[in-house]
């Protein structure tokens, strides 16, 4: 899925687990099958799971992940992972890598809870609590989404541009240029920043585990809501647009910033994550299909 994407057999994981945590020394491993994109995930016995990143990390930007999970989940109603350890680059695998505790429940589907209201609510409750936590003078950083809608423009032109043959990129543009120069919905507030399915656990219908979230930090208020047209038709978004008081303006940044997420996925991962680009034409489909952003066309 990346240039120069490392791997790491189990032999070798093995071997570095026993090394840098001896506590876990002789758990059974099991290598996970995941749509994700930026680890290779090995769990370890029943409580435990390490996580190997695909692209070369620093000890430093693991570490500050590390900080970033032990806030999340001071403030979660939901189960987390905590990082119990970082360990450093080495001969055997050329990366900073991390182990952190295990969270049970099932993966979430882009169509497995579109109409759950009870799973709407605990997502209003979720993103309602973390919005809670003290900023302490930080504000977005500037990587990735979370900032001006406009810094995307040229990415978001890109993307329409390789997705001709996957949908109606013409619509989806407009949309965009539309959505883009709405302004700002207020002040930065803490956010998971990446609120999509397959960083969601479900237990039956309710939210069970929210993953990967050593992204935990300030940004545009806006940015969680991208999990309500990942997940929900248009009642049950109404659920956590009602539940969480956003304004019309809020809202529609929301789904500027799905949109934007969701472009991306469409047509990189086509070939190489069809779970991660079916995800993104799953949420496409739905706001091009919204009304009240159809009515802005």
């Amino acid at each position: 899925m990346h240039d120069g994407e490392l791997g790491i057999s189990d032999e070798v994981a093995a071997g570095l687990i026993s090394r840098r945590f001896p506590e876990l020394a002789g758990r059974p491993l099991r290598r996970l099958r995941t749509a994700g994109t930026v680890n290779t995930i090995i769990r370890v016995g029943d409580a435990h799971a390490a996580r190997f990143p695909l692209v070369g990390e620093s000890e430093d930007r693991l570490h500050g992940e590390a900080a970033a999970t032990a806030e999340f989940a001071a403030v979660s109603p939901i189960t987390a992972p905590i990082t119990i350890g970082v360990a450093p680059a080495s001969e055997e695998f050329p990366s900073a890598w991390t182990v952190q505790t295990w969270v049970a429940g099932d993966v979430v589907a882009p169509d497995s809870q579109t109409t759950s209201v009870r799973f709407a609510r605990d997502l209003v409750d979720l993103i309602s609590s973390v919005r809670t936590a003290d900023v302490r003078g930080r504000v977005f950083d500037g990587r990735g989404r979370g900032g001006r809608l406009r810094d995307h423009d040229e990415w978001v032109e890109h993307c329409l541009a390789q997705s001709a043959h996957l949908l109606d990129v013409e619509r989806a543009g407009r949309l965009w240029r539309t959505l883009r120069d709405l302004p700002t919905a207020g002040p930065d507030v803490m956010s998971h920043r990446d609120l999509t399915p397959f960083n969601l656990l479900a237990s039956g219908d309710r939210l069970a585990g929210v993953l990967d979230t050593g992204g935990f930090g300030p940004a545009d208020p806006a940015l969680d809501l991208v999990a309500a047209w990942h997940l929900f038709d248009e009642e049950r978004r109404s659920i956590v647009r009602d539940g969480l008081g956003a304004d019309a303006v809020t809202w529609r940044r929301g789904a500027a910033w799905a949109l934007q997420q969701a472009m991306g996925l469409v047509w990189y991962y086509e070939q190489t994550n069809p779970a991660m680009s079916e995800l993104g034409l799953s949420t496409m489909r739905r706001l091009l299909a919204d009304e009240e952003l159809c009515s802005l066309d």
